[in-house]
């Protein structure tokens, strides 16, 4: 499988960070497992490795103060966004510096700073906020977009189809990232969703793309150019990413081969894999030499395991503040 032609960057820079972002994800989510499988994690997660093309491909097309919001499988958003491992697994750990003080884990990590709007293990749950979000823009006058990232299954949820008749009839700058990874928990999408993904925006007449949610590069340019017209009033855009998760739904999930093939998963790793594919493109227009690569690869690593390193040792929350952060002030208030 080749990467397909897209537009080129001015600056190798560019190709290399991306690069370098998809190996932090993966990077990010071996670690996370490991943690998990050596119960130094509570609670369950949900992998992004083989995903990693779609959250970087995107963000790269945004800035600082443009806005996500994620999901259940966020982790790739997240650092994607420019999320710290420090940060990160101190979150999954339960720890006080992490993003949201431990209090979030694995499937509420947020980062404002970053344009983070937070992850959300409701299936779904994410999207009446991408849009307010995106509405809050368009009425205090700022060009900032919204991308809201959702699976394939989270097209089952009445919520979406509200939204976007809202988003439709107010042009919001709002662009909604379906990642069709093939399955729906334990069941394959197919079985579960009738007729065509793209055609439910249609319907809306909201322009509607579906792109190879592996390739790097054909992720970020068509996302660019709908940013740029998003910032111009010509929003909202939908988009279906062909991709693949190489995990379970969860950590938890070991016995994959009841729902998925095998032979089905050798071909998404041994030849649609995004890491390899793009590290191939980069090596073959001489913007980067295998070595380098490897070297890129090995820093990420380090990084990594200094960061779990960190976090096993940081401090968790005070349990004098179990209910901080949870409640609103309107409610300590009132009491």
């Amino acid at each position: 499988m080749l990467m397909s032609p897209a537009k080129k960057k001015s600056n190798t820079e560019d190709y290399l960070r991306m690069y370098r972002q998809m190996v932090r994800i993966r990077t990010f989510e071996d670690n996370a497992n490991q943690l998990y499988l050596s119960a130094k994690m509570p609670g369950l997660t949900h992998m992004y490795s083989g995903e990693e093309a779609v959250a970087v491909g995107i963000c790269e097309a945004l800035k600082v103060t443009d806005k996500i919001t994620s999901t259940h499988r966020g982790h790739g958003h997240c650092v994607a966004k420019g999320a710290e491992f420090k940060q990160m697994f101190c979150e999954l750990l339960g720890k006080e510096e992490g993003y949201c003080r431990g209090k979030g884990g694995s499937m509420h990590i947020a980062d404002q700073s970053n344009g983070n709007l937070g992850a959300n293990a409701i299936v779904g749950g994410s999207m009446g906020i991408a849009t307010g979000s995106a509405f809050t823009a368009k009425l205090l006058g700022r060009d900032d977009v919204t991308v809201c990232f959702f699976g394939d299954g989270a097209t089952a949820q009445g919520l979406l189809y509200e939204v976007m008749n809202m988003a439709a009839l107010w042009n919001l700058p709002v662009i909604y990232a379906c990642e069709n990874n093939g399955y729906s928990e334990y069941t394959t999408t197919a079985e579960i969703a009738a007729g065509s993904i793209t055609a439910r925006a249609e319907a809306f007449g909201i322009e509607a793309h579906r792109v190879d949610g592996q390739d790097v590069l054909a992720v970020n340019t068509l996302t660019e150019s709908l940013v740029a017209r998003a910032r111009k009033g010509e929003g909202p855009f939908f988009i279906e990413l062909m991709t693949y998760r190489y995990h379970g739904h969860h950590v938890g999930d070991i016995n994959r081969e009841y729902y998925r093939p095998k032979d089905e998963e050798r071909d998404w790793k041994e030849n649609k894999d995004p890491i390899t594919l793009f590290g191939a493109y980069l090596t073959k227009e001489g913007i980067a030499t295998a070595e380098e690569l490897e070297a890129m690869q090995a820093d990420v690593r380090q990084d990594a395991a200094a960061a779990v390193e960190y976090a096993l040792a940081a401090k968790y929350p005070e349990e004098s503040e179990v209910d901080m952060h949870v409640y609103t002030d309107v409610r300590h208030a009132l009491a």
